[in-house]
């Protein structure tokens, strides 16, 4: 007995009776917590990069598409089509948002990006069904018409405004004042809308959200459509495209620098067409390449020239050199004559 009570005294005394309690209080707020980590919300960033290129993705293939429509209308009258471009237009625009948008699928730029459209009012915050952030239902059927309206109906609607305000020179000082009053209207609202688009794009550059009015109005965001996926553009093309250009410009830069004739007789060994040397072309014009009406003969190669041919290239070049030999034509003299 001794050494038990020798043990109970090393330990130390025994806790009070509402120690559990007090332990279970300092941890319930950290269990509170855990258990509501679902309700913490998901930061999301999307690449204001993608969502540029992903617009300009979608004006190229619309641009693809009227020049397919153009071909099929070519051996139409010259200026027909040209009437009626913004209507054109403007059904191209349509058959993309019908084929995309209203089907709940990303337009062609956006499907490239890895982008979609998502609803912000009726996306989840938090919840246990969010996992990634980029959760959500698409637009609803007001917000595709809305867009539709906004985006297909508002440029036909502008454009043809604009025709129609310059074909009726409401803005010459001379026109009625009603007519005046309603260019600078236009004009006002043009202005008014180009400040409205450049104050969206400075709250897009800091927030990344809704690069354009309507997006922001209608609460449209682009988000990617798989957490897990990278954008499908492939840099083949641009990359072909951007050596060609220079290739292009390389050759215009270097062609001028570039003796023709040099060229010719450097390349002539290798040329598989042999009869401008032959015996039965000398009788020919080697400008012409037909039988000299004035024949004339350069000095001092001997070749056979046509009159005409031979003096407007020696008074364009002063040191005009013989196709046939290369030989710097020093005179002309007439076929026969001493």
């Amino acid at each position: 007995m001794p050494q038990v009570e020798s043990a109970v005294a090393s330990e130390g005394p025994a806790p009070p009776q509402d120690a559990w309690v007090v332990e279970f209080r300092r941890l319930l707020p950290r269990w509170e917590s855990l258990r509501d980590s679902s309700k913490v919300i998901i930061p999301i960033s999307i690449s204001r990069v993608n969502q540029f290129d992903a617009a300009r993705l979608d004006v190229e293939m619309s641009a693809m598409l009227k020049e397919q429509l153009l071909k099929v209308f070519s051996l139409v009258k010259p200026g027909l089509l040209f009437q009626y471009e913004p209507e054109l237009d403007a059904f191209l625009e349509f058959l993309i948002w019908r084929f995309s948008i209203w089907v709940d699928k990303p337009t062609p730029g956006n499907a490239l990006m890895n982008l979609r459209y998502r609803d912000e009012w009726a996306a989840p915050i938090t919840g246990k069904e969010v996992r990634t952030g980029l959760e959500g239902p698409g637009l609803s059927v007001s917000q595709k018409i809305f867009y539709c309206i906004s985006f297909v109906g508002g440029q036909y609607i502008w454009s043809r405004l604009q025709s129609f305000s310059a074909f009726r020179r409401w803005g010459d000082s001379e026109q009625r004042p009603l007519a005046h009053r309603a260019w600078g209207l236009v004009q006002n609202a043009e202005v008014l809308y180009r400040a409205a688009s450049l104050f969206n794009l400075l709250l897009f550059l800091h927030g990344g959200r809704y690069k354009t009015i309507v997006e922001r109005i209608l609460k449209a965001r682009l988000v990617y459509g798989s957490p897990n996926m990278n954008r499908a553009v492939s840099f083949e093309y641009m990359n072909r495209q951007l050596v060609w250009n220079e290739f292009s410009e390389m050759l215009l830069l270097l062609l001028p620098l570039l003796n023709s004739s040099s060229v010719k007789k450097f390349l002539l060994p290798f040329s598989k067409d042999k009869s401008a040397g032959s015996s039965g072309d000398e009788a020919d014009c080697p400008i012409c390449r037909s039988s000299p009406s004035i024949p004339f003969i350069a000095l001092p190669c001997q070749h056979r020239y046509c009159y005409y041919c031979l003096r407007t290239r020696c008074s364009a070049t002063s040191s005009y050199r013989c196709p046939r030999c290369n030989e710097v034509v020093v005179a002309i003299q007439r076929q026969g004559s001493s």
